[in-house]
């Protein structure tokens, strides 16, 4: 529920006091057995409800988002198979998939500016793109402006050194690396920035599935670099889109 909205439309006249009232006190969730969908996390969190899909039925997306359309939602779902888009297609052929980054959105209404600043997301390698695409994809979703840098990683570094002033000119910055996870650091010596590190799957066998990267950048010796999971762009977009949004 858009609550800003429903007030605008009281204040307007094109909403009853009455009306208003009841729309107010449903409850704030829908219990569909499978799954409790949280209409109010956009009120509290400045952040919907976001569908994983991953481990879920078709059926059971389906519902969610039948659920989430008709209480007029916007709509991000991550992690979603080829199976499960083409249903979503199927039940709203509006819906925007991305196929790299595995994310399904469904826009019922312009999304709020998060703030004046820019998200800047970089990649180490071609083949972080995918994450980086999670990342891009839900950080626009929350209504951030949004930036790549790509393929700039430690082994041509003077790539990533010709890219000074769009780094400089960013508010937040998730680098998203894979192998041992270094550009993370390197970005971080360079930047005032909040600098958000996103460890990657890619890579040899020694880098164990994105292990290696992971803990190069949780003992990375550069100021002010977070961590999230491995393969996580979701969750560095939503911590870069908490931080644009201070600065509103």
């Amino acid at each position: 529920m858009d609550i800003k909205k429903l007030l605008e439309g009281v204040k307007a006249g094109a909403i009853s006091v009455e009306e208003a009232e009841t729309k107010l006190k449903m409850k704030p969730f829908d219990d569909l057995r499978y799954a409790i969908i949280d209409h109010h996390r956009q009120i509290r969190s400045g952040c919907p409800e976001v569908i994983y899909c991953a481990g879920k039925t078709v059926a059971q997306v389906e519902g969610i988002i039948r659920n989430m359309l008709e209480n007029d939602s916007d709509i991000l779902a991550t992690r979603a198979s080829e199976e499960i888009a083409q249903a979503v297609l199927a039940l709203h052929p509006e819906a925007e998939w991305n196929p790299s980054a595995r994310t399904i959105v469904i826009r019922r209404r312009s999304a709020a500016q998060a703030g004046e600043g820019r998200i800047l997301v970089i990649t180490a390698g071609t083949s972080d793109m995918p994450v980086a695409d999670e990342a891009v994809v839900t950080a626009e979703f929350l209504g951030n402006k949004v930036e790549r840098l790509c393929d700039v990683g430690v082994a041509g570094l003077h790539r990533l050194l010709s890219k000074l002033e769009r780094i400089a000119s960013a508010n937040v910055i998730i680098v998203i690396a894979g192998m041992e996870g270094a550009l993370a650091s390197v970005v971080g010596g360079l930047t005032d920035k909040p600098v958000i590190a996103v460890p990657t799957s890619v890579g040899y066998g020694a880098s164990f599935g994105g292990v290696a990267a992971l803990l190069s950048m949780l003992n990375s010796c550069a100021n002010s670099v977070a961590v999230v999971n491995i393969d996580n762009g979701f969750g560095a977009a939503c911590i870069a889109s908490s931080i644009n949004r201070i600065n509103r």
